[in-house]
């Protein structure tokens, strides 16, 4: 259960914005959880496996990072880096001994960045077929989609946290 003290407001404008800055305040409420749970442990505690599947926090990280580029990136056109994993196959759930902590993290920055752009550029009503789809996609889907998504990422990075450290909190207080 969350306490109300566990939860950082959203900035007082965020209350009463449109519905496109309601969205993407809601999406980096929950990135910014998602970069707090990293903080304060050790690079062996952040790759570590906590599931039978290989979930780990720098694993959540990683592929929230393929997600965004591929949902808004690659699907509205903006930029896509190069990447150095297969995104259609668990690649992008593991932390693999050769990449570090900096590289991951600083993947995950870059590809908020692209989205952001996007979200910046475009219209919620912009549709686009992704790639991987056989229907087009609005933006606006996307948005709540990848709100969806990182909010459960979240979650889970909340509950390895917990279990690595006993630390606990759905966002940084303050």
């Amino acid at each position: 259960m969350t306490d109300a003290k566990d939860a950082k407001d959203p900035a007082p404008s965020a209350y009463t914005a449109d519905e496109k800055e309601t969205l993407r305040a809601s999406l980096d409420r929950h990135r910014d959880a998602v970069l707090w749970k990293l903080e304060g442990l050790d690079d062996e505690r952040l790759r570590r496996p906590m599931t039978p599947s290989g979930t780990s926090l720098l694993g959540l990280v990683k592929h929230l990072g393929s997600v965004e580029y591929g949902w808004f990136a690659e699907t509205f056109g903006g930029e896509v880096e190069p990447l150095w994993f297969d995104p259609y196959s668990d690649e992008d759930m593991r932390a693999d001994q050769g990449e570090t902590t900096r590289q991951i993290t600083d993947f995950y920055a870059r590809a908020r960045a692209a989205s952001d752009r996007v979200i910046a550029e475009r219209a919620l009503t912009d549709r686009r077929k992704p790639a991987w789809r056989d229907e087009e996609v609005s933006l606006r889907w996307v948005l709540v989609h990848m709100v969806e998504e990182t909010a459960r990422h979240a979650g889970h990075m909340d509950i390895l946290r917990e279990l690595l450290d006993g630390a606990a909190g759905t966002h940084r207080p303050g």
